[in-house]
Order: structure tokens, then C-alpha cells, then sequence
């Protein structure tokens, strides 16, 4: 693998240079913005998230050490803050309700799709909500991570700070409650590729 140029923006940042941190958020905020929603499921929570993500990065920047990729690096700090969040918010509305979240604007079928696609999508949409809101906070961090922000298993275990062998259960456990859970739609979450 060659040299990392999000590294080299970071230590650039590290320097001083300010243009290299609003390079490294221009990169990565969509993704980080996605990332978050994956946890909070509701989009101005999320973006807050994402931003706060990036406010923690600024102030890590003395602390950054290129010993991973930055990829690798950021998800750590944005998993640490989200995963933070969901206890905060676990602890706060344990015995509330949950309200069932909007529906992402990029997931909305287009008006091409038959009504029979539609209503399947939608079903398939909130099972995958419900699914990842039953998961532990370490499963659903790590089947996110895998299956949709495409990081390998050594990557995860360093955003984890765990073992690969660990991740792989992590991801192996949510991957079978996720074939369970969604085995009506006829998924084949269990035929995704390993690390």
C-alpha cells in the first residue's frame, strides 16, 4: 500500500496548515454524516454528530501518530463518539417509547419503482432500523463498519480497540442475527464476501 494522503494532510494540519484540515472534511464528511446516521438514525442528530466528530479530530490533531491509516484513525474517534452518544441517549429514554425515525431522503424508492417494491423496500428499511437498534453497541459498530463502510477486520479491531479475532465474532454474531431478522426478505447478507 502506498502513502496514505489523508496522513500526510493530518501532519500537515499538525504543522498549522488549516487548508489540510478543511481538505481532510471536505474528503470524509458525507461519509462521516453516513457513518453517524447508521447509529442515531435521525438526520440533524447525525449531522451534529458528524461535526462534533470532526471538532474532536481538530483537537486531537497533537495527538494523531501515523501508525494506521487516517481512515482507520478517524473511524476510531467518530465509533468512540457515537457509541458514547447511544449510552448517553440509552440511559436517558430507557423507558420511553421509541418513535419510529423518518425515512433517510437518499433511501426513498424513485417514482419508477411498481408499489409492490415500494412497500418491500420500506419493510426491508425499517427491519434493518430495528435490527440495528436491537444489536449491542459493539455488533452494530462492527457489522456498520464491515458491511457498510467496507473497513477490513484489521481496521475495525484498531477503531474498536480489540482483536481481529474478536471482530470477526462480533461481525459473525450480528451477521447471523441480521439473516434471522431479516430471513422474510430473503437476504443474502450471509453470502457477503469476508476479510
Amino acid at each position: 500500500m502506498g502513502p496514505d494522503p489523508d496522513a500526510a494532510l493530518m501532519l500537515a494540519f499538525q504543522q498549522g496548515d488549516e487548508g489540510a484540515f478543511r481538505a481532510l472534511f471536505e474528503r470524509h464528511a458525507r461519509a462521516m454524516l453516513a457513518f453517524c446516521h447508521h447509529f442515531v438514525r435521525d438526520g440533524a442528530r447525525a449531522e451534529e454528530l458528524a461535526q462534533d466528530v470532526f471538532v474532536n479530530l481538530y483537537r486531537a490533531r497533537d495527538r494523531y501518530r501515523p501508525s494506521a491509516r487516517f481512515k482507520t484513525f478517524l473511524y476510531r474517534v467518530a465509533a468512540n463518539h457515537c457509541l458514547n452518544e447511544l449510552r448517553r441517549s440509552e440511559r436517558a429514554s430507557r423507558h420511553a417509547a421509541g418513535d419510529e425515525a423518518p425515512p433517510d431522503p437518499d433511501s426513498l424508492p424513485s417514482s419508477a419503482a411498481a408499489p409492490d417494491e415500494v412497500a418491500q423496500g420500506k419493510a426491508l428499511e425499517a427491519a434493518v432500523r430495528d435490527l440495528l437498534a436491537r444489536l449491542p453497541e459493539k455488533q452494530r459498530a462492527a457489522l456498520v463498519l464491515c458491511r457498510f463502510e467496507g473497513l477490513s477486520y484489521e481496521e475495525i479491531a484498531q477503531v474498536l480497540e480489540t482483536t481481529v479475532s474478536a471482530v470477526k465474532s462480533l461481525v459473525h454474531r450480528a451477521t447471523v442475527a441480521a439473516a434471522e431478522a431479516l430471513s422474510a426478505f430473503e437476504a443474502p447478507l450471509g453470502a457477503v464476501g469476508h476479510r
